[in-house]
Parts: structure tokens; sequence; C-alpha cells
């Protein structure tokens, strides 16, 4: 929701120079008058700064996923009030909310996708949103019940990814690095089932499951691999560097960095900068590395 900037008014001191009266003041009463003026300048200065230092800049609501981005955001929350923002924070589990209430102004920025899904969906539905700055990468882990390695996925294997078309190019890039299969010449991260041109081991791709369900369909022993967002693995207790077979290169120029999303002409708000500034921080990016070990990479920019 948008919300205009609050701020504080400013205090003024009232400060009475104590004067002698009458024919009777001499240099010395001068000297200490003007010294008291001087002195309560300062004063003046120094609480003026104060006040700018500690502007309350109003309410934030951002909605976000729960692991990570609800996590790092309860983390800078602190941090934010130092600056000024109170940052109250909507956690969703699904791909699909944060942005609807996004449009309807039920929040002033969301934070759980990256670039290409944002894209997507102001194609898809006109959502008038604009990218404010990247935070961090999830890389994405295979995840299998029976096999400890990819060289071991038999023929005709199964192979379970999300629903989500914003992600098939990423899934596809990463299975082609990793010698599965071949795409067609150009297909980058819009490519999809259809631009395979080589698939030795005949690996058969079911694409229909949401991307929430994903850790559900791991634990069950459904297919003979799944495919699972950092952010759902770690939602559901698993470790993408120990569970997972395979893992999604986390190079920071890795162009699914995920963002914080808001409605356009809110970019340069000023709370919405701020919490950009303490998310790109040393203490917010020490944190994601510390609780995540390379699960979730953070960005500078």
């Amino acid at each position: 929701m948008k919300k205009s900037l609050l701020s504080l008014t400013a205090v003024t001191l009232s400060l009475t120079v104590l004067a002698a009266c009458g024919e009777g003041n001499n240099e010395e009463n001068s000297n200490a008058n003007e010294e008291n003026v001087n002195t309560g300048d300062n004063n003046n200065n120094d609480q003026s700064g104060n006040n700018e230092a500690s502007e309350d800049l109003g309410t934030l609501v951002v909605g976000a996923s729960n692991i990570p981005h609800a996590e790092i955001l309860e983390f800078a929350q602190p941090l934010l009030e130092e600056e000024g923002v109170d940052l109250q924070i909507e956690s969703f589990n699904d791909y699909i909310l944060p942005n609807e209430a996004l449009a309807e102004g039920e929040l002033d920025a969301n934070y759980f996708q990256h670039v290409p899904y944002l894209e997507d969906q102001i194609e898809e539905h006109g959502y008038d949103f604009v990218n404010a700055g990247g935070v961090h990468i999830e890389p994405i882990g295979i995840y299998s019940q029976e096999y400890d390695s990819l060289d071991e996925l038999p023929d005709g294997a199964e192979i379970i990814m999300s629903s989500s078309v914003a992600d098939h190019g990423r899934i596809l890039m990463m299975l082609e690095e990793e010698g599965l299969i071949t795409l067609a010449e150009g297909a980058g991260i819009g490519a999809s089932i259809s631009d395979i041109e080589e698939n030795p081991k005949d690996l058969q791709f079911s694409d229909n499951v949401e991307a929430a369900i994903l850790p559900t369909a791991y634990e069950n022993g459904e297919g003979d691999a799944v495919l699972i967002n950092s952010n759902y693995a770690l939602d559901a207790g698993l470790n993408p560097l120990e569970d997972a077979i395979a893992t999604e290169s986390a190079d920071t120029d890795n162009p699914y960095v995920n963002v914080i999303a808001v409605n356009n002409g809110d970019e340069e708000d000023e709370r919405i900068l701020t919490l950009l500034d303490v998310l790109r921080s040393e203490e917010v990016r020490d944190y994601i590395i510390e609780t995540y070990d390379n699960a979730v990479v953070p960005v500078t920019e």
C-alpha cells in the first residue's frame, strides 16, 4: 500500500539569554552573553542533526516467501528501524499471491521472485511493476530418493520440474550444462521442452507441478529426479548443498537474481531505497552467507 512519508516536526530550542539591565552592563557581561548565544547555536545545530538522523520514513509493508526471504527481512528489521523505516513483513507460500497483493496496493513491495519470472508475470497479467534491485540468488538443486548422481539416472527417467514457465529455460540450461540434453542453438533462458534437440537418456519431463509442491513430490519418491527451487527446499528442511545430487551454478552474474519488486513510480521511494541499501549491506550479506552456506548467494547490485 502506498503511504506518504512521515517526518518529525523539527524541535526548536528557545534559549533565553540573561543579561544585566541598566547602565551597569560592562564588557565582561557582554562577552559572557555572546558566549552563551554561541553555545546555544551549537546546541541547536546538534539537535537539528539528531532530528535528521532519526527521521521517521514511515511503515513499509513487504511480501516475501517464508525462507529465505522473510528470514532475511526479519534480520534486517532492526537495521531498517535505525534508518527510520518500520518494516512489516507479510509471508506467502506461493508465487501468485505476492504479485496480486502488490498490484492491489496491499503491499509496498515484494521480495520472492527472480527477474525472468517477474518479466513473465508482467507480460502475462499486465502488472505495472518495476524491478527496484537484486538481493540474492537461489541455485536450483536436483534431488533424488533413488540415485546418488545424474550419471545413475536410467534411460527414460522421469524428471519433475516446476510448472513455472519462467523456470523452464533455467532448468533445461542446467541439464544441458550437466550433459544430459542438448538444446537448440540460441534457446537460452526462454528455452522450452520442445527446444531439446538431443536427449540420449530419453528423459521424460513432468512440468505441471506447482513449485511449492516439489519438495512433497520428492519426499513421496515421485519421479526419478525432482528439481526444486532453493527457497522451497530450505523451507522443507532440505540442504541444497548436501541433499541435492547436482546444483545450479551460483555465479553472481546468474540472471535469476531475486529482486525487490514495486509498483511503477515507487522505485525512488526513500523507504525502498533504504530497504535495498540495508539488504545489500555488509551485515546482511554476512548473515546470508553464514546462515545459508552458499545455498543462497548475496549480490551487491
